[in-house]
């Protein structure tokens, strides 16, 4: 009896842009039922491999066979009609639409809506990922607004189903209700392509692996029999570092309170804060838990001065400063990095060195009101040099550095502006493991100077890394901040889902009189 065909077989594939070589020379197989992985860094190739099959670029060169017959996919209607879905890592729903009025959109079908609607409740009861068809998409938490894509997905009854960094906004307890519905999936045939930084995940859910870096192939590896360690080395080609937290034995004093902050939130689909109370003290890193969109984004702008709160709801080294603006904030030395590296950390387009003005020019870069060119150029070449930031040098456009070099470097301008306090919003996302553990290192680092540092990261697995505290933000409440070895996944997983007791004044302190 002859082996059974690949569901999918590329051969030498290769994709080029003007300045750099995407694909080189890529082959592959996955067969029926199996779920693969697709390991590399920022910059490996993964997802412009991932877009070809799909139809959304197509490759300079090489084949592509599928169910033994070659086949040339031009856009990702005709991925669709073969029997390829992909969920992408950043969802494309229409928020004020409902479920299955999302899911109609990109149906290549005629459709009856109460008919897909019926289809939408029993497709989604199957596979464990239970919807409402008419619930609007604004109503939803994160993991049910990733339901409502891979059901999407599932009613073309697709033979191969792509996922990009599909656990990076679920609790513990979501992430395991989707590897049952995954491996449910493959056992009734489905091939799955697996994208994640998660090695963990990998080991635990993956079939095989295949290794790309720098475009290239450059292993293979059945995940089960490997460790999250040796996954790592086979992706960077080195030992990838291990944090190191060692104590703080400066003098332990508040920096940051934060008491009783109520602040209603101007977006439609935004989420108030109710009662908000935190402090986070010298030389300690407090983690905040939680899925987007229960009060991060609100929490985030109260504390950096983009929104200004009652005066006395923030206190920063015993000053109340709930109403200075950002700026003046930055002046006593708050620091923020945002979560949106292009476009809010830095302007895509700007050199390295003409980004380091948008925080640094206070130190030294203007004078009578005029840039000091020189002096900012100096500014970034210290950073680069400091934080390891591959780049061309400070004449690079920020948006040309891969998204794990742009956040060192990010990072890097904050940290050299000597900050009192630094709140970071996820440090690490969808940055590759070693610079991951690059930047977890360095605010490790820097807190034990006697830096406080807030980080708001949904990465569970970076808060137990490198925080001293961790509290959970759910529905705009959050939770008593709990020492990080009296906490576990998953009893924080909960509390993401709003089980838990609020922290208090009593708990955190009062700010000073």
């Amino acid at each position: 009896m002859s082996p059974p065909e690949p569901r999918l077989k590329l051969l030498h594939i290769s994709k080029r842009y003007p300045s750099v070589v995407a694909n080189d020379d890529v082959s592959l197989s996955v067969m029926p039922g199996e779920i693969h992985a697709i390991l590399g860094e920022n910059g490996a190739g993964k997802s412009t491999l991932m877009k070809i099959i799909y139809g959304a670029v197509k490759a300079d060169s090489g084949e592509m066979l599928w169910d033994g017959r070659q086949v040339t996919i031009a856009n990702p209607a005709q991925a669709r009609k073969l029997g390829i879905g992909m969920v992408f890592q950043h969802f494309s729903l229409f928020e004020t639409l409902s479920v299955v009025e999302n899911i109609a959109l990109v149906l290549d079908e005629p459709f009856d809506l109460a008919g897909l609607a019926i289809r939408v409740k029993e497709v989604s009861e199957r596979y464990g990922l239970p919807l409402d068809p008419h619930r609007r998409v604004h109503s939803l938490s994160v993991g049910e607004r990733q339901r409502v894509e891979i059901v999407r997905c599932l009613l073309q009854d697709p033979k191969l189903l792509i996922l990009d960094e599909p656990t990076s906004v679920l609790t513990p307890q979501a992430v395991q209700k989707l590897f049952e519905t995954l491996r449910r999936l493959a056992s009734e045939g489905v091939s799955i392509l697996y994208i994640s930084h998660k090695l963990h995940e990998i080991k635990s859910l993956c079939d095989s692996a295949t290794i790309m870096r720098g475009g290239k192939v450059t292993g293979d590896a059945i995940p089960r029999d490997e460790t999250p360690a040796t996954l790592a080395r086979m992706m960077i080609g080195r030992e990838l570092p291990v944090c190191e937290a060692p104590p703080y034995h400066g003098p332990v004093h508040p920096v940051l309170q934060v008491e009783r902050l109520s602040l209603a939130s101007d977006d439609p689909f935004g989420t108030s804060l109710h009662n908000v109370s935190l402090t986070v003290n010298a030389g300690e890193i407090v983690g905040i838990a939680g899925i987007s969109g229960n009060g991060q984004a609100e929490l985030l702008a109260a504390l950096s001065g983009e929104t200004t709160v009652d005066r006395e709801a923030v206190w920063l080294a015993g000053e109340a400063i709930g109403h200075l603006d950002a700026g003046r904030r930055r002046d006593r030395g708050l620091v923020f990095v945002p979560e949106e590296r292009l476009g809010r950390g830095a302007v895509p387009a700007l050199p390295l060195d003409r980004n380091a003005l948008l925080t640094g020019h206070r130190q030294g870069m203007k004078r009578w009101g005029l840039v000091a060119f020189a002096k900012a150029q100096a500014f970034a070449e210290q950073c680069i040099a400091r934080f390891d930031v591959r780049c061309s040098g400070p004449g690079a456009a920020a948006r040309s550095l891969s998204g794990g070099n742009l956040q060192k470097f990010i990072v890097g301008r904050e940290i050299m502006l000597a900050p009192k306090l630094m709140i970071v919003a996820q440090p690490t996302w969808g940055v590759d493991v070693g610079a991951s553990a690059f930047l977890r290192q360095t605010l490790l680092d820097l807190s034990r100077t006697g830096v406080a540092i807030l980080v708001i990261s949904e990465e569970l697995e970076e808060l137990f890394e490198i925080s001293d505290r961790i509290a959970v933000l759910a529905a705009g409440r959050l939770s008593a901040p709990q020492p990080r070895e009296q906490a576990d996944a998953e009893s924080v997983g909960l509390q993401m889902a709003g089980l838990f007791n609020e922290g208090n004044a009593a708990e955190t302190g009062h700010a000073p009189a």
